[in-house]
């Protein structure tokens, strides 16, 4: 659309925020580790051995995440040859897949107005963390693509055509184990289970078998990829990918590390900037008087239980919440269609207040960089400032216009995720670009040098450096004596703060805070590493 026209309901405006931030994140930052370049390079291991229900990292099986994402990047690989544009490329493809249900999904709730989905389609493209994992290299926009397919399937089942409903509620089941494991449920259980409430008069009985079967449908698509594995992979991949893979991290979930409140001063920056809009909350107070809707419950019966679940457990993380992203568009969408004939809402001037000071934090900031106050950020541009002041005040202006307000408030949280990443570009390339090091490691590899790596190894290196072996990982400084014993010529990877009066290491380059430096076995005696 040039989404503020009423009588087109394709979301042109939120794709092509989608599309500039995609060229953005492209340009602006790498593949950063240790996740994504963890997952690029176990899909890199795919490729190499030409195997595809076991998983492995570093040569050794992983069971931490199931195969859809790696099995994707190797799909595209086939066509395009292997390259990294690919991958960087699947999460907003799944982004675009997520827009296009939300606006079918809202379609499906309110078939008599059309703005709650265009609404819609504007905030989730828009808000700060959905944008984020929209240009990352992870699992949660591809769930939260099948969590709303599942959505979609429950609304068929609830109109009357149940058999068509729970077959795709099965296919989103199966395939967002295959896409996250089996919290896709979590997010889709709920809301069959309190269909009553959204939706009175089903019949329940008939309801809550043809779920059942959903779930048995959706389990044997993801058995069929995890029995084969299974027996492929041996006793101890077995036994992760059944059981110890979510019971690990149930305990971890409940290691007391995060409070209950924890998420809910983080909101309104993870959905920035509508959570800051006035206009928003007036909508909300008007909600007592006016009531819920069916549509409404729906979206509550989406948000609410998964929201108190992940509050309860302590071991939080802000990435969980992505899935929810869409039944918040949906629900705020709704709320300001009810008002948006009548301009009721008011500009969007704190969101634009915030970020014309974002923007000027930045130009206050850029001369000297942050250095002496934070060593991660240095050598940064005035120019992003400028421009994101200039967004702020545009946004204010046109945000007075009722047939302009959603598009202008989108813009501003755009263009300052935008405009944030561009502003520490450089850094991100100096500190976070692993290529080189990886490229080293692979040359090394070709002269048949061995090389270790001390500390936790995440096998960041082994896309970059199209690396064919193994790196040795030892995880104590005690290991690395014996290991140079058993591989004099060897190289070892170590992470340092440099001093001026070391010797020089055979390959250094900054890695996130520290500096990644290459070390012979003579190096590392000089340096005191060894006897």
């Amino acid at each position: 659309m040039i989404a503020v026209s009423r009588r087109l309901t394709f979301p042109v405006g939120p794709i092509l925020l989608l599309a500039v931030l995609t060229a953005v994140a492209l340009f602006v930052r790498p593949l950063t580790p240790i996740d994504e370049t963890r997952y690029i390079s176990v899909a890199w291991e795919m490729w190499l051995r030409d195997e595809y229900l076991v998983l492995y990292k570093n040569g050794a099986p992983y069971s931490h995440k199931p195969p859809l994402l790696f099995w994707l990047y190797n799909l595209g690989w086939a066509v395009t040859g292997v390259n990294e544009w690919w991958p960087r490329l699947v999460s907003p493809l799944f982004s675009l897949g997520s827009l296009l249900l939300t606006l079918s999904i809202g379609r499906r709730l309110w078939p008599e107005d059309r703005d709650t989905g265009r609404n819609a389609a504007w905030i989730l493209a828009s808000s700060l963390l959905w944008m984020l994992f929209s240009t990352s290299g992870m699992f949660d926009v591809m769930l939260t693509f099948f969590a709303l397919l599942g959505m979609r399937g429950l609304l068929i089942a609830a109109d009357g055509r149940m058999r068509s409903g729970f077959a795709w509620l099965a296919f989103a089941i199966g395939f967002g184990v295959l896409a996250k494991g089996p919290v896709v449920l979590l997010h889709l259980l709920p809301v069959a289970l309190l269909a009553p409430w959204w939706r009175p008069g089903l019949a329940w009985k008939r309801w809550t078998g043809g779920v059942l079967l959903a779930v048995l449908g959706g389990a044997a698509i993801a058995l069929a990829w995890a029995i084969p594995a299974a027996i492929q992979g041996g006793e101890e991949y077995r036994r992760m990918i059944f059981w110890g893979q979510t019971a690990n991290r149930m305990v971890d979930s409940f290691a007391h590390k995060r409070p209950l409140w924890w998420y809910l001063p983080l909101l309104p920056l993870l959905f920035f900037p509508w959570l800051l809009w006035p206009g928003l909350w007036r909508r909300l107070v008007a909600l007592k008087r006016e009531g819920l809707d069916g549509g409404l419950r729906f979206c509550l019966s989406w948000l609410a239980p998964v929201f108190v679940f992940f509050s309860l457990i302590s071991g939080k993380q802000i990435h969980y919440l992505v899935p929810l992203f869409p039944a918040f568009a949906l629900f705020a969408g709704r709320l300001l269609a009810r008002s948006q004939a009548g301009g009721e809402v008011g500009g969007p001037w704190l969101p634009a207040l915030l970020a014309g000071a974002a923007g000027a934090a930045m130009i206050y900031l850029a001369p000297d960089g942050l250095t002496g106050k934070l060593d991660l950020w240095e050598l940064l541009p005035r120019w992003p400032g400028v421009l994101l002041i200039l967004t702020a005040a545009a946004a204010a202006w046109l945000g007075r216009k009722q047939e302009w307000r959603m598009a202008a408030l989108a813009t501003l949280g755009a263009a300052l995720f935008a405009l944030a990443q561009c502003y520490v570009s450089e850094n991100l390339w100096r500190r976070y670009d692993i290529r080189p090091l990886a490229q080293e490691i692979g040359k090394l590899q070709e002269r048949g040098i061995a090389v270790a790596n001390n500390g936790d190894y995440h096998a960041q290196y082994q896309f970059f450096g199209r690396l064919e072996r193994p790196i040795d990982e030892l995880p104590t400084p005690f290991d690395i004596q014996p290991w140079f014993e058993k591989h004099p010529d060897g190289v070892l990877i170590l992470y340092v703060t440099p001093k001026p009066d070391e010797a020089a290491p055979l390959f250094s380059q900054p890695y996130i805070g520290e500096t990644a430096i290459l070390l012979t076995a003579e190096q590392a005696r000089a340096r005191g590493i060894l006897r």
